[in-house]
């Protein structure tokens, strides 16, 4: 197999994947805002991501769901957390597993950085639910 077919089975496993984990309504945004100027990222992020890395056996994509909250929330990612955190609703992670993970960041990235993914966490679930946030 040459490496424009390994890429392009990387390329179609990591649209499968992403959007089975952030749901197709996210991805069809994302594609939709996608130019020329950015299309290289696209596809570097669909390949290497989810191609690649999440569509791995190792790890079920709970784990890498917590895996993946808890290095954003450390990093102070805060966009990316929040798309995350709405993501859990298709990998399995509960909200209890989302309070244990910014526990954990406190702990070892810093209470800020906790405090931040908690109240992104928080402003998530009331859209989720329907209820008004403060």
């Amino acid at each position: 197999m040459d490496n424009d077919s390994k890429n392009e089975n990387r390329y179609r496993t990591g649209v499968e994947v992403r959007r089975s984990v952030l749901g197709d309504q996210h991805v069809d945004r994302a594609e939709a805002a996608t130019t020329d100027f950015d299309l290289p990222f696209q596809q570097l992020i669909t390949e290497a991501a989810w191609g690649t890395v999440w569509s791995r056996p190792g790890l079920t994509k709970r784990e890498r769901s917590i895996v993946t909250l808890a290095l954003l929330a450390a990093l102070g990612h805060d966009d990316e957390v929040a798309m995350h955190v709405r993501a859990t609703t298709n990998t399995g992670a509960s909200r209890d597993d989302i309070r244990e993970i910014f526990l954990h960041v406190a702990v070892y990235a810093g209470v800020p950085a906790a405090n931040r993914a908690f109240k992104i966490a928080k402003e998530v679930f009331a859209q989720m639910d329907g209820v008004p946030h403060a």
